[in-house]
């Protein structure tokens, strides 16, 4: 079972007692802001995040299917060394998962070498196999990545999740910079903060990059599957911010092997797809038949290197959970050393006397569907009923190989308004990795996800969680005040 949890502002210690070195303004700042003006503040950013639409489903809810995220305003801050290191680690993992969607999809060197077993990769049920042998322009499968990230103590950081499909939540850092420079701009005289704004122009420039052909000025879209959808707020936003067309399924079509974009004006030619549909619902010539969010075609154009698509088809087998079992072997395969940011320890239910330990202490642990997304499928063994514990143990029996379970972190805390007043709550952190053909590259910030309830690890916005805008320090600037 999980400890006492370590409080990024307050260290080991009690609120009240001795700041951590280089957080102490944080701490004045808190002392000195009165209760009633930091409530104030917070409905002010409520107010604006509804009015600006910025909400998110939670799922069985049946009194408010949208809701607006959960905001609030006591950032998050990483020293710039922390930063360094993390952004290091994060850049490491990035092309070790590019290198192994690279060879799985070609030469599946990994596999005959006995690195990864093959039946936990091409019986996956995310690997797609009507891409075997293509390789997208440049060779960049994974140009945008989401990796989650906690933390359980001053220097000890784990990846806890690798999101390589269509990972969300990079809007949500955007408006949350945004709420703070309104409501909390004396902060940024406080803290040297790195800027965030850069990211559209930073993902633009990303998505040019992979064109397929570089003799013209490339035709970029982002293919959304609707209003509908819980992230349309998101693919609206960062299309308008790049400056590229929104478009469905329906607004494509291929000739050719060519992808068009119908307008008013006629036909024009795409070459990049910035998509946001699921690899099932891509193309109805060669995955789900019944499909109205995709393109008939699609699939033939990519693989005739006439279009890139970000990112690539059949990335999602990178962020599978069996696979993530094995990450720290894959890193240290494609990349000659050992991985700088470590997984968290996982038993892949699969193996016979993994799943004997899991089964053996099922109330201690953490188990997820190797496939499941949201914080949906999972078991938190300390937090469950008998009966809850009872029902994932006779799941697990019939279906090992679909659940991998790790320990119950004492995930770090950050201090949170609540109607209960400043009090602790639990936090992860998804930062944002580009990679084109040149370069590989973090921004300096994230998504910080709180959870909102007393005492819960689960942070996820479908399952009531919140954000926090998220402070990289410059160098040399932790604590550095205005006087």
């Amino acid at each position: 079972m999980a400890g006492a949890a370590f409080d990024e502002l307050w260290g080991g210690g009690r609120r009240n007692a001795a700041a951590r070195e280089g957080f102490e303004a944080l701490a004045g700042w808190l002392k000195a802001t009165p209760p009633a003006e930091l409530d104030r503040r917070q409905q002010t950013a409520e107010a604006a995040f509804r009015q600006m639409g910025i909400t998110f489903n939670v799922y069985g809810d049946e009194e408010a299917a949208e809701r607006i995220i959960p905001f609030d305003i006591i950032p998050r801050i990483f020293a710039a060394a922390e930063w360094r290191r993390l952004s290091e680690g994060l850049e490491q993992r990035v092309r070790a998962i590019n290198a192994f969607v690279d060879d799985v999809y070609g030469a599946r060197r990994i596999i005959a070498d006995g690195v990864v077993p093959a039946d936990v990769v091409l019986a996956n049920p995310r690997f797609c196999a009507g891409v075997a042998g293509a390789r997208p322009p440049h060779g960049i499968y994974t140009h945008i990545c989401g990796i989650d990230i906690v933390r359980t103590g001053p220097d000890e950081f784990y990846v806890l999740e690798d999101n390589v499909r269509t990972p969300s939540g990079v809007s949500y850092m955007l408006e949350n910079r945004e709420a703070m420079l309104r409501l909390c701009p004396e902060l940024f005289e406080i803290f040297a903060v790195e800027p965030v704004d850069s990211y559209p122009e930073l993902l633009h420039e990303t998505l040019f990059a992979a064109a397929p052909h570089r003799g013209r000025e490339p035709v970029c879209v982002l293919l959304t599957p609707g209003h509908h959808n819980s992230a349309f707020y998101e693919h609206s936003f960062l299309a308008d911010n790049m400056g590229i067309e929104l478009v469905e399924g329906r607004d494509l079509e291929v000739d050719d092997d060519v992808v068009w974009m119908r307008t008013t004006e006629g036909r024009v030619r795409v070459d990049v797809i910035y998509r946001r549909v699921d690899d099932a619902f891509l193309d109805p010539l060669v995955f789900r038949p019944d499909s109205m969010l995709g393109v008939p075609g699609l699939i033939a154009a990519y693989l005739a290197g006439n279009v890139t698509i970000a990112n690539a088809p059949g990335t999602g087998i990178a962020d599978d959970k069996a696979i993530y079992s094995y990450m720290p072997q894959i890193v240290r395969y494609y990349a000659g050393e050992d991985a700088k940011l470590p997984n968290v320890e996982t038993w892949c239910c699969r193996d016979p006397s993994a799943l004997k330990y899991v089964l053996d202490h099922l109330p201690e642990l953490v188990v997820k569907l190797v496939d499941g997304s949201g914080g949906y499928g999972m078991l938190v063994g300390p937090a469950s009923t008998h009966k809850q514990i009872e029902d994932f143990r006779a799941a697990l029996v019939a279906e090992p190989h679909r659940y991998i379970a790790q320990p119950t972190l004492a995930l770090s805390t950050v201090p949170t308004i609540t109607a209960k007043g400043i009090v602790p709550r639990h936090v992860d952190f998804r930062p944002f990795v580009l990679s084109g053909p040149d370069r590989v590259v973090t921004v300096p910030g994230g998504l910080t996800r709180v959870a909102l309830r007393e005492g819960s690890l689960v942070v996820n916005s479908s399952q009531g969680g919140g954000t926090k805008d998220s402070f990289i320090l410059a160098d040399a600037a932790p604590g550095r005040t205005t006087g």
